[in-house]
C-alpha cells in the first residue's frame, strides 16, 4: 500500500488497516513456522505497511 493511499484513510480506516495487517503478519509468521510459507517477501511488505500506518497515525497526533 503506498503512502498516499493510507493518507487518504480516516482515522478509524487506518486502525481496522492497521488490525488486519497486524493479523496478515501474525498469519503469515504462522506460515514461516510451519514451512507452508509461498512468499517470503511477503512479510517485509506488511511490516512496511504497518510502519507506514503508524507513521501517519503519530503525524495526525503530533498536529492535533
Amino acid at each position: 500500500m503506498k503512502i498516499n493511499e493510507i493518507r487518504d484513510l480516516s482515522t478509524a480506516e487506518l486502525e481496522a488497516k492497521l488490525q488486519e495487517c497486524k493479523q496478515e503478519l501474525f498469519n503469515l509468521r504462522f506460515q514461516k513456522a510451519v514451512n507452508q510459507l509461498e512468499n517470503p517477501k511477503r512479510i517485509t511488505e506488511v511490516k512496511r505497511t504497518i510502519a507506514r500506518i503508524l507513521t501517519i497515525v503519530h503525524e495526525r497526533e503530533l498536529q492535533g
